[in-house]
């Protein structure tokens, strides 16, 4: 008896070690409900804002989240910039990539985007917009500049005195990437002396600029964010031109399979209550997906930013504990669910299980219809619905039913964005959500 004893204390200190699985419920990681990558985000009068490319390999549009609690985002695309609005002969036909948004000190807010291999920038009296075009419909940083690199992914910097800088730069086919930046005048828009190339070792591409006391600490991405090789490094200087010195510590944030997080990078810093946070995108799971698809997720942990320009390695996690932020989301009414999965990963609880990794989709060949049994008869209000892809047209409806055997139409709707709200005030048991063949469903709140 005592050696099982022992065993089975073993056993639970193993358990206890062990990293959390990327699929358990109510998990915060990803943050955000879809694919959604090299995120910027933004707090302004009570309410946040996370601007990010659209998967996979972006969109014609950009993504605009926004939350007033953190935790529950709502969907949109800004009218700029767009592929469309933002192009040029030689822009070629890469899609919208990579904001990064900033508000000055005199409270102007600026957007500095990647569209093709070219940088554009735009403005907007708030970071909910209206967004337009701040350079006479051309781009800030063309093609041309040097034609060797990949001119994307436009970071801009603040410093404690108001003065603004640009940095920017990636390679080509995952190699040679190159970091420029630039001194801006009070527009905005406006170089203020010539670009430098201060190309820190290991770059390739997203480099994102923090004061770290006296120091200035230079972040970026190097690795296939293809693969399972993309990940986050820094490196030190004692002025934003640098010179930089990677730091001994450097990557800060890589791959880490134990705990289910692939190729994580691309990312944005920012404060909340104090605390310094790491936002960035990773593969979504499981890895690899299907086909040749570049599906990623928006995931946020604590950073450690030390006066002396160090920044201390981060342990990627499905937790996402933001302070300032909810301490959960709207998970709505319990309900138990009854359908059919196409397997056991994508079964009908996945659409209650309060965790953007995990969704539903009906098994092929089988109707694509989800029944959530709330146990009773409740009065609910409505229904939000999370599809796989918010910039998709889903036609969905929603039937109720107070045994089970007898159904009447609730509500239906044919709609993009996340989440789609659906109304149906009326008592009811069961109710049965119909959506597209094949399509997925990461949340189904009821309420």
């Amino acid at each position: 008896m005592i050696r099982i004893a022992l065993l089975a204390a073993a056993a639970l200190l193993v358990a206890a070690d062990a990293p959390p699985r990327w699929d358990t419920a109510s998990d915060r990681n990803p943050l955000l409900p879809g694919y959604f990558a090299d995120p910027s985000i933004v707090h302004d009068k009570g309410r946040w804002y996370i601007f990010a490319t659209i998967d996979p390999w972006g969109d014609d549009r950009l993504a605009l989240w926004t939350s007033t609690n953190g935790r529950d985002w709502s969907f949109s695309t800004p009218a700029w910039p767009t592929k469309a609005a933002a192009t040029s002969p030689s822009s070629g036909d890469s899609k919208v990539w990579a904001p990064s948004v900033v508000k000055t000190r005199d409270g102007r807010w600026f957007m500095y985007v990647s569209v093709g291999s070219e940088v554009w920038v735009g403005t907007a009296p708030s970071p909910a917009g209206p967004w337009r075009d701040a350079h006479g419909g051309k781009p800030l940083i063309a093609k041309a500049f040097d034609p060797r690199y990949h001119m994307i992914d436009a970071e801009a910097f603040i410093d404690d005195d108001g003065q603004a800088y640009l940095y920017w730069g990636s390679g080509w086919n995952w190699t040679n990437g190159h970091c420029f930046v630039v001194k801006l005048k009070r527009d905005m828009v406006t170089f203020d002396g010539t670009p430098k190339d201060v190309t820190p070792p290991h770059y390739f591409e997203a480099p994102f600029m923090v004061r770290a006391g006296k120091h200035y600490a230079l972040t970026y991405s190097d690795g296939k964010t293809t693969e399972d090789t993309y990940k986050v490094r820094y490196a030190i200087g004692e002025t934003p031109f640098g010179p930089f010195r990677e730091a001994a510590n450097s990557p800060i944030l890589s791959t880490d399979r134990a705990r289910d997080v692939i190729s994580p990078g691309h990312h944005a810093i920012f404060r909340s209550g104090g605390q310094a946070y790491i936002l960035y995108h990773r593969q979504g799971l499981p890895f690899p997906p299907p086909g040749d698809a570049v599906l990623r997720q928006v995931a946020v942990d604590p950073l450690t930013i030390h006066d002396d320009g160090t920044i201390a390695t981060v342990v990627p996690s499905h937790g996402g504990i933001v302070e300032g932020f909810a301490a959960h989301r709207d998970a709505g009414l319990h309900w138990t669910a009854r359908g059919e999965g196409a397997d056991a990963l994508h079964g009908p609880a996945r659409a209650a299980d309060d965790n953007y990794a995990t969704l539903w989709r009906a098994k092929p060949g089988a109707p694509a219809t989800l029944v959530a049994d709330l146990g009773s008869v409740r009065t609910v209000r409505e229904s939000l619905v999370r599809m796989e892809y918010p910039i998709r047209r889903y036609a969905l409806s929603i039937e109720s039913s107070a045994d089970g055997r007898t159904w009447r139409r609730a509500a239906q709707t044919t709609a993009s964005g996340s989440p789609i709200v659906l109304h149906h005030a009326a008592p009811t048991r069961y109710l049965r959500l119909t959506v597209p063949t094949g399509a997925g469903v990461w949340e189904w709140i009821i309420r």
